[in-house]
């Protein structure tokens, strides 16, 4: 039988290859914070989510803890949602400005979210083991999703990472470098490379990362999605 998104997720969510992410993200299923008590949290890695035609990748670090962790879809849930969603709404990406659980009718339109990590990690901050075990889910997801035309990596370790798949593939990524609003042409394929700082509340809340910083990588990003 051939692979397909739907067997791809089916393994994800039974992933259990991390040790340490798959007791991160049950104790935190168990140990809920006071504000999410009534919540019955997925606590199981996550699967990508959108339109399975999209022209547009949207590449995270990892679920949140009382995020995705919790709600069982990426970028769902908490500030960096809002944040993402806001300027995806208003880019015509999305068909509502917010991303609050999996039952709010959200739509994605051109655009499929996914992470370089399924399971939320302690602090933030997967391994290299970690995402390199998660890798091949994410390889196998681009392949399965044959229109990506632009990949917008959401910080700098998605980026590299990204760039360690590009490497891995034979191109030349030596004058890649990380910085917000940066578009590379990957050579050899009809795609490009977009970088946007996170919309982690560290980054949003002290202006690092603004909604009219955010608009600005979107609007290129548009552009190139609809230019034939």
């Amino acid at each position: 039988m051939s692979l397909t998104l739907e067997s791809l997720n089916t393994t994800v969510i039974g992933c259990r290859k991390c040790p340490r992410l798959v007791r991160y993200r049950e104790k935190i299923g168990r140990d809920k914070v006071r504000r999410f008590v009534d919540w019955d949290y997925w606590a199981r890695p996550l699967t990508g989510f959108g339109d399975r035609n999209a022209r547009l990748l949207i590449l995270g670090l990892a679920p949140a803890a009382h995020g995705g962790n919790r709600t069982g879809r990426m970028f769902t849930g908490d500030s960096s949602a809002d944040f993402l969603m806001r300027g995806l709404h208003k880019a015509g990406f999305a068909n509502q400005p917010f991303s609050t659980s999996k039952d709010d009718e959200l739509r994605l339109i051109d655009a499929y979210m996914t992470a370089i990590v399924r399971c939320a990690p302690p602090a933030n901050k997967p391994t290299r083991e970690e995402i390199s075990n998660c890798n091949n889910y994410l390889a196998t997801e681009l392949r399965l999703l044959p229109n990506i035309r632009v990949v917008l990596a959401l910080g700098r370790l998605a980026f590299d990472t990204y760039l360690w798949m590009l490497r891995r593939d034979g191109i030349d990524t030596r004058r890649y470098k990380f910085r917000h609003g940066a578009l590379y042409r990957v050579p050899g394929t009809p795609s490009y490379l977009a970088a946007s700082y996170h919309p982690s509340r560290q980054n949003t809340q002290t202006g690092k990362l603004s909604p009219a910083m955010f608009d600005r990588v979107l609007r290129r990003i548009r552009k190139l999605t609809i230019a034939r």
